[in-house]
């Protein structure tokens, strides 16, 4: 099952899969959401399924850098069910996302 929903994430992503925004909420949206969920905060299915991390968790935002996320979005999760996304999104749209999920914006609100 999971092999079957990264290679529907990895054939998603082929093309311009953000539909060419440069806007970091906008990417989120299109590229992040489906699994993190709209506001950062995956559903439990999504954690016990694939531990997809909740990029609102204190534990994380204490640590967060634009670089800690521009690095994950390129290279992927370590336990490969976040897919590398370097060849779906352009530098400049990654470094945009990895902004906007750093941001202190991202939480605010949620």
């Amino acid at each position: 099952m999971k092999a079957a929903f990264l290679l529907v994430v990895v054939v998603g992503c082929s093309g311009d899969a953000s539909g060419g925004s440069v806007e970091g909420p906008k990417i989120f949206e299109t590229m992040c959401a489906s699994c993190h969920g709209p506001g950062g905060k995956p559903t439990e299915q999504m954690v016990a399924r694939m531990n997809v991390r909740d990029l609102t968790a204190p534990e994380f935002r204490a640590r967060v850098t634009k670089e800690l996320v521009a690095e994950q979005v390129r290279k992927g999760s370590a336990n490969k069910l976040m897919p590398p996304l370097e060849t779906a999104l352009k530098p400049e749209q990654i470094e945009a996302v990895a902004a906007w999920v750093a941001s202190p914006d991202f939480v605010k609100g949620r």
